[in-house]
């Protein structure tokens, strides 16, 4: 069985675009091969600047002959139906053969499709991968018609087993599968002769390529922070550069530099985005300061000079771009600590529209720190606090340094706002009213942030519901889901008892309150079910009163999740089916409800009369724990139900031949129903 190894060779492929078409390109080619009858024991996919290589081992060296019988039209058929089934099959009439069936004769055909040779199948799947390549964007060269994301140069193409290495004959617009490819631009141009994978990685390796991206980042990692270990430093981890730097060099060379002494009291965030934006440096830090003190560059190749005129050219670069840092930045904090301060930006916002339908962000700052002064008394914040937080929160967006780098919106808030002298629940808030943004994003908790970070998602959901702007099936523009989301995560993990109603009434007029809070709902079945509680059970609970309120319904449906799992929960909700089951179907033959007047003196049997007490003991014990909100008391109280209810079924006939025992014991369901529906709607449980 031989293995198949394919190298397409062009220019730089941007880093971003790599792991995607390695893969792309496996996938395209083994689902190829195997469509055509060619299995296989494994593929690897890996990709370098300059390369895609795949990896193919264990391939049948050709197609299996494939036999198979078609019926076609009965006899009798119109001729154009006949022909288009010969053509269809690839057969001739005289390949037919007549067999009687049920429905009369009908004409059969054996066909056999001989196997091919597994080079020639290659050369065909490869051929529609290349010319068919989902590239985000890509470009055509030349006079050929072949489109590829960077100019393609070369193509190998072969197959190898115990007797050799053979080329598969493949041409593409001129461009002619070959068993040659090249190392590295700079330190190995030249053409290199492989026999197979093996071969073909490690004289790659011996021309300073490095095959596997996962290799290349994890030799950068490990000299980065020896390197920072040796000078006392620690390097910051950036888990999304790493991946993008190794996807720009095939021979990674770790470089530290250092950065000149008048940029090292800018803020290590603006330091650090500074040079991952622009330069794509590493920050290298102080762990006693945890000041930005130094940067990690990574090269494409081995100089003399160990890399000393690489970091000197790098150096110059990012001076230069720091000094606009610095510039940006001393000039925001002079108009921070003016006479006007911050709302000098904030005016500047009301030239600036958030959405058409819903005015300029000035109008919407407005909005939110009304909402804000509202909310922060149900969060424990200082009304006054909250609202100057949310005047000033969104200012920085008018200043220098967030135009140049929006992803610093709300940190850099921050350091305007201290710099103004503003309290610091006030400055705080301006870096958190934005979170959580994701689902492992950390939630405020600092009540001023927390009232600022709720006003401002309420404000948008509220805002775009008034404006019937709401998510569709997958899309989702103004991130909707996600700012519930956050108000949900916001509520919960700061324990706040909120009626959502009512604070929707006092967001943007217009919205439709029913219709957002189960928006809110929805929203809240997904966050829950991540966290194992099922989806019947969270209906149970948003079927009760309060449901607006989600500290109250989430602790209900822990409780009731946590209670399902015993014995007694299971069996106490076969017993609270049963009944209302029976009841549901004698109401509705009746046309009555049975919803009172269950007597204990008609009660007959023992276990009639010790459902009764039960009943009452229990709807004693679950009425109060509900008022008090303790849910594992209001389950105990329900777990006390299950051997009267149990003992009952078993002893006692419902539907009665008496029918004043009949109806007395259809209320006494009734009141099963009842009692236990404080605690939950039991109907829309599952099981």
């Amino acid at each position: 069985m031989p293995d198949l190894l394919i190298e397409l060779f062009s220019e730089e492929i941007p880093a971003r675009m790599q792991s995607r078409a390695a893969e792309d390109l496996k996938k395209r080619v083994t689902d190829g091969l195997v469509e055509a009858g060619l299995t296989y024991a494994g593929a690897a996919a890996l990709s370098t600047p300059r390369r895609l290589t795949l990896a193919v081992d264990g391939l049948l060296a050709e197609s299996p002959t494939i036999r198979e019988e078609r019926k076609g039209p009965k006899v009798g058929a119109p001729d154009k139906a006949i022909e288009g089934f010969l053509r269809g099959a690839g057969v001739t009439r005289e390949q037919l053969e007549v067999r009687e069936t049920p429905k009369g004769p009908v004409y059969f055909v054996q066909i056999e499709k001989p196997g091919r040779p597994a080079a020639e199948i290659i050369a065909e799947v490869l051929e529609t991968t290349i010319r068919n390549f989902p590239w985000p964007k890509s470009m055509r060269w030349g006079a050929g018609s072949l489109r590829w994301v960077r100019p393609l140069h070369s193509i190998l193409c072969i197959l190898s087993d115990e007797a050799g290495t053979s080329v598969v004959d493949l041409d593409i617009d001129g461009i002619k599968a070959g068993n040659t490819t090249r190392g590295h631009r700079f330190m190995a141009p030249d053409e290199i002769t492989v026999t197979g994978f093996d071969d073909y990685a490690a004289k790659l390796k011996r021309a300073h390529v490095v095959l596997d991206a996962r290799e290349r980042a994890e030799a950068i990692w490990q000299e980065a922070t020896n390197q920072a270990f040796a000078n006392g430093l620690d390097v910051v981890e950036d888990k999304g550069l790493l991946a993008e730097v190794a996807g720009l060099v095939e021979w990674p060379v770790v470089l530290m530099g250092a950065i000149d002494e008048e940029f090292l009291e800018l803020p290590p965030e603006v330091l650090q985005t500074s040079m991952k934006e622009h330069q794509k440096f590493f920050s290298v830090k102080n762990p006693k300061t945890s000041r930005i003190e130094k940067f990690i560059t990574v090269a494409n190749r081995e100089t003399a000079d160990n890399g000393a005129t690489i970091l000197a050219g790098n150096q110059k670069v990012l001076s230069a771009r720091l000094a606009d840092a610095k510039f940006f930045w001393e000039n925001d904090l002079r108009t921070a600590k003016s006479e006007a301060g911050m709302s000098a930006w904030v005016e500047n916002l009301g030239n600036v529209t958030f959405h058409n339908k819903l005015g300029t962000q000035a109008a919407r700052i407005d909005r939110i720190a009304a909402l804000a002064r509202e909310i922060a008394p149900v969060v424990g914040a200082d009304a006054d606090l909250a609202e100057q937080a949310a005047r000033v929160a969104k200012a920085d967006l008018s200043s220098e340094m967030v135009y140049e780098f929006p992803e610093l919106q709300g940190l850099m808030g921050r350091y305007y706002a201290e710099a103004a002298g503003l309290p610091q629940d006030v400055a705080n808030a301006c870096e958190a009213h934005y979170s959580p943004l994701g689902p492992g994003d950390d939630v405020p908790s600092e009540p001023v942030s927390v009232a600022v970070a709720l006003a401002d998602k309420l404000d948008t959901l509220t805002g775009f519901w008034a404006i019937d702007e709401k998510p569709t099936g997958s899309k989702d523009p103004f991130a909707l889901r996600r700012a519930a989301l956050g108000v949900i995560r916001l509520v919960l993990e700061n324990d706040v008892r909120a009626n959502l109603r009512e604070v929707f009434s006092k967001g943007y007029e217009g919205a439709d309150a029913d219709n957002l809070l189960t928006f809110f709902h929805d929203r809240l079945k997904v966050f829950l079910r991540d966290q194992g509680i099922r989806h019947d059970v969270i209906d149970a609970c948003i079927a009760m009163e309060g449901n607006d309120d989600l500290t109250l319904l989430v602790k209900r449906a822990r409780a009731l999740e946590d209670f399902l799992k015993t014995d007694d929960g299971e069996n106490l909700l076969q017993g609270f089916k049963r009944a209302n089951n029976i009841l549901s179907k004698e109401e509705e033959k009746d046309g009555v409800e049975y919803s009172f007047g269950a007597d204990r003196k008609f009660a007959e049997h023992d276990s009639e009369k010790a459902l009764f007490d039960a009943l009452e003991a229990g709807g004693a014990a679950i009425s109060p724990a509900i008022v008090a909100e303790d849910f594992a008391a209001a389950m105990r109280g329900m777990a006390a139900l299950r051997a009267p209810i149990d003992a009952f079924f078993d002893a006692v006939q419902v539907n009665a031949d008496n029918e004043i025992l009949r109806r007395n014991r259809l209320n006494l369901l009734s009141q099963i129903r009842k009692v236990c529906g404080q605690v939950a709607d039991l109907t829309k449980v599952e099981g």
